[in-house]
């Protein structure tokens, strides 16, 4: 999975001959407002994969059943799949590896012959709550082998689900490139006292459209024209709803009976020896500074308490801890509901820090809290179009790399974003478009200001239906850590945090993760605090 960002460079060449998205003929602004209507209808023109955008999409290649599967007996059941621990030991040392070898088969008992299916593994010990992910490996032939490191003495289980079967792989694929307008969206339109609302996405259907297109980041949208209303009229944007896009097999394949459940093992519970190796390790780690890589597993928890294998993290127990780091930022946070719950535990968590309210839509913002006396700003707001929101003014939704070229940055401004929640439905070159813009935005302000930090927040689990899956998010994921690979950022890898925590999956984690995922990235703010330190390279008692 390394590539080079040169990759994705010609990917704004293909904007120039039209692409997988329109580039519409430029008019006179009809509005002042930030997204310029354009009436007349579009002409596509699609661009020819090119050998640089097939490289990028063999980073996320992904194996298909060799043939269509007709009936649903025929795809992997988790109830019929089991794993084995491979060369078992008495003990294990702390440090050491532990390997499970997996054999799927399908509802009739009948070993499966290819790969594709998608796992989740994770190493755990509910009595210290404790848990780290495991790497799961495909070998192509219907067995796979999960890979756990053992980083705490004591007892620790293997824990492996089937989040879905190769079948509901192809599904969750075939749809995302051919069913884009699964989800859809609201426009609504005010003129001369009369309203009217209308179908909007990034495409619509039919010649009689608006589109509108951000005059800075160049990002379009479109809409359904309303009878007897100007294009410029649209003031509201909200979710619209979702269109069921699979047959009666599809979803069986999609079916909760079979996704996301544990599968048996013989494995017993391991007894883990004390070893000083990995807390030396540990101990041994760079400050949290941009540049670094993720490792695999990129860390674990122990108590409740995430550890970092990528840099010497801390934790921040008291609130004045936090404050002390955050003083004198100005923090603006862009993305999806999911680093929203960041600025609702900070906003919690340090009591001089008040929410000023703006009379807007609270799901999608902005939002923003200060401390004078600290001089401390914190604001989020949801990323620009497509978003699933409430009734909100499109006034106040912002593209990205728009309002990031009206940041001046500099050694008191952080950046926190995250791009991928509201895109899983769309095929995966508009997704990777919308990362080359904000990538130029970011590159941009790092030109002018290179003191800013940036911090990239990563895809977590939570996902299990055809309009938004783990699958479809982990695809998402490993094309934004490319994106920004080899850039002066910080990747804050949350995947792992989210998929071996104790509490059940959720889009939303709860408390104890957000805790532990803002300690993060306040250990990147703050790299050079030695509070926690010893606490985390002391390895658990």
């Amino acid at each position: 999975m390394r590539i080079v960002w040169r990759l994705l460079l010609p990917f704004s060449c293909m904007m120039l001959i039209g692409g997988f998205f329109y580039r519409f003929l430029q008019m006179d602004n009809l509005d002042n407002s930030r997204l310029l209507p354009i009436i007349t209808p579009a002409v596509t023109v699609v661009a020819p994969m090119n050998s640089s955008l097939l490289e990028l999409l063999k980073i996320i290649d992904w194996p298909e059943p060799p043939s269509p599967v007709n009936h649903f007996n025929f795809s992997t059941s988790p109830k019929n799949c089991d794993y084995h621990l491979l060369n078992p030991r008495e003990t294990y040392k702390v440090g050491e590896f532990l390997e499970v070898f997996i054999t799927t088969r399908d509802h009739n008992g009948k070993p499966k012959a290819y790969g594709g299916d998608f796992f989740q593994a994770k190493l755990h010990s509910p009595k210290v709550k404790a848990g780290v992910t495991g790497k799961v490996t495909d070998h192509g032939n219907g067995s796979y082998s999960a890979t756990f490191l053992l980083p705490w003495p004591g007892e620790a289980q293997v824990f492996i689900r089937l989040i879905h079967s190769s079948e509901a792989v192809d599904v969750l694929k075939k749809k995302r490139e051919s069913n884009p307008s699964k989800v859809y969206f609201t426009g609504y339109f005010q003129y001369n006292g009369s309203s009217a609302a209308a179908e909007c996405n990034v495409q619509v259907p039919g010649n009689d459209t608006c589109t509108y297109v951000d005059h800075v980041s160049g990002d379009t949208w479109q809409c359904v024209k309303p009878k007897k209303m100007p294009c410029y009229s649209l003031i509201y944007h909200s979710m619209g709803g979702y269109r069921s896009v699979t047959n009666h097999l599809e979803d069986s394949f999609l079916s909760p009976s079979v996704t996301n459940t544990a599968i048996s093992g013989s494995t017993p519970p391991i007894n883990v020896t004390e070893d000083q190796r990995l807390s030396e390790f540990i101990s041994k780690l760079p400050p949290c500074k941009p540049g670094h890589g993720s490792p695999q597993p990129s860390g674990f928890y122990y108590e409740d308490k995430w550890t970092s294998l990528a840099c010497k993290g801390q934790h921040f127990p008291r609130p004045t801890d936090a404050l002390g780091c955050l003083k004198g930022k100005d923090i603006h946070m862009f993305g999806d509901s999911t680093l929203r719950q960041w600025f609702e535990y900070l906003e919690r968590y340090i009591p001089s820090l008040k929410r000023i309210d703006l009379h807007v839509n609270y799901q999608s913002g902005p939002l923003i809290a200060v401390d004078a006396d600290a001089g401390l700003v914190m604001r989020w707001r949801a990323h620009g179009l497509p978003l699933r929101t409430s009734k909100t003014m499109i006034s106040d939704l912002h593209y990205e790399a728009s309002h990031l070229a009206g940041i001046g940055g500099g050694p008191h401004t952080v950046i926190a974003l995250t791009l991928w929640a509201h895109f899983t439905t769309y095929p995966v070159r508009y997704y990777l478009e919308r990362l080359e813009k904000v990538r130029q935005a970011i590159s941009d302000l790092l030109f002018r200001s290179p003191q800013t930090t940036v911090i990239i927040k990563s895809a977590n689990t939570g996902y299990k239906s055809i309009y938004g899956s783990d699958w479809l998010s982990l695809q998402l994921d490993i094309l934004l850590r490319a994106a920004f690979k080899d850039m002066a950022v910080i990747i804050l890898d949350v995947w792992d945090m989210t998929s071996c925590h104790y509490l059940p999956d959720n889009i939303h984690p709860g408390p104890p993760v957000i805790k532990n995922e803002v300690d993060l990235m306040l250990s990147y703010i703050c790299p050079n605090s030695q509070r926690s330190v010893k606490e985390l390279t002391q390895t658990p008692k």
